[in-house]
């Protein structure tokens, strides 16, 4: 008996319609705890990142990372608007912060998705044992894989250089108005593919796409659905593609990021800031997943496009106009 989920139904796809109302509930808990913790000062420290800014910066990372509209961008603009230099200040802390945030993301995924994830995983297991590909999820799983490799590499090589160089604001603004291009004219293209018959090559290039995310304003999700409209996927393929990328990238880079922050001990003021940005990051990013998969069924990426142009054109408002330097 063939027990692999229909990746190609979206009806078929992910919990069951309990479970999914089970999710939608968890995410309202996460976010309410998030914000009781939040109005406590629970493991707060004077001068440090607040709870309140580590709630903000949670909710932006959980609707920004799988929305197409760029998590590193927003995460850097936010504090960029409300004047606030503490993670700018304190390196160690902002890189354990950020590690934390993207768990919380990667929560969301995996509990939304957490089907798909455990048929997908099984059939990677289970063609390693027959040294062959029979099933659509077993060619996911090598899709998957494939597409992983060069993000993985690109991370390791380039984070660095692209912290240094880049991700000023008007950096940013730039990105996000030519990469809303890039959505925009993708979309435009026929959706006539499931996202099993994306070929090998094709998730190879989406991996090498998904590089660019590292540049603040370009989006991780938003070049990988660009990427996956190019190559014709339909707009719930491309996105629900998107999202099970992130589950090995995040997941391996959190590894590595967290292993490095054990030896050299978590930062002061960690506690709070970071069980509130979790929690937060958590509970919108499933807001974000479901409401996106279900706006999809009816409209295509304009509103993203849209978004991200008047974001663009309000950063460089502000700079122009001297409200908020160019530089941060």
């Amino acid at each position: 008996m063939d027990s692999s989920v229909d990746i190609s139904d979206p009806e078929s796809k992910g919990s069951s319609f309990f479970s999914r109302r089970l999710l939608f509930v968890l995410a309202g808990i996460a976010l309410v705890a998030a914000v009781l913790l939040a109005l406590l000062g629970v493991g707060e420290k004077s001068g440090a990142l607040s709870d309140w800014q580590a709630f903000v910066l949670g909710i932006t990372q959980g609707l920004t990372e799988l929305l197409p509209i760029s998590s590193s961008g927003h995460l850097i603009l936010v504090p960029w608007l409300g004047n606030w230099h503490y993670l700018e200040n304190h390196e160690v802390f902002n890189k354990t912060f950020d590690v934390a945030l993207h768990v919380g993301t990667l929560i969301a995924v995996v509990a939304y998705f957490w089907t798909e994830i455990v048929a997908i995983l099984r059939a990677w297991f289970g063609s390693i044992r027959r040294r062959s590909i029979t099933s659509q999820d077993e060619r996911l799983a090598w899709l998957l894989l494939i597409a992983t490799i060069p993000a993985a590499l690109g991370g390791a090589v380039g984070e660095t250089f692209i912290e240094k160089r880049l991700g000023q604001p008007w950096q940013i603004s730039i990105a996000l108005a030519l990469f809303a291009v890039a959505l925009w004219l993708a979309d435009r293209l026929p959706e006539n593919k499931p996202m099993t018959k994306l070929r090998y090559r094709d998730a190879l290039a989406l991996g090498l796409a998904q590089m660019l995310a590292l540049v603040p304003g370009v989006s991780r999700s938003g070049i990988t659905i660009t990427g996956a409209r190019l190559f014709k996927l339909d707009r719930d393929s491309a996105a629900r593609f998107s999202f099970l990328m992130l589950v090995p990238v995040v997941f391996g880079a959190a590894l590595l990021k967290t292993v490095k922050v054990l030896g050299s001990g978590l930062p002061a003021g960690w506690a709070g800031p970071f069980a509130v940005g979790i929690l937060a990051a958590a509970g919108s990013g499933l807001v974000a997943i479901w409401g996106l998969l279900g706006y999809l069924r009816r409209h295509d990426y304009s509103l993203f496009v849209i978004y991200r142009l008047l974001a663009a054109l309000a950063v460089l408002i502000l700079i122009i106009s001297g409200v908020r330097g160019s530089t941060f």
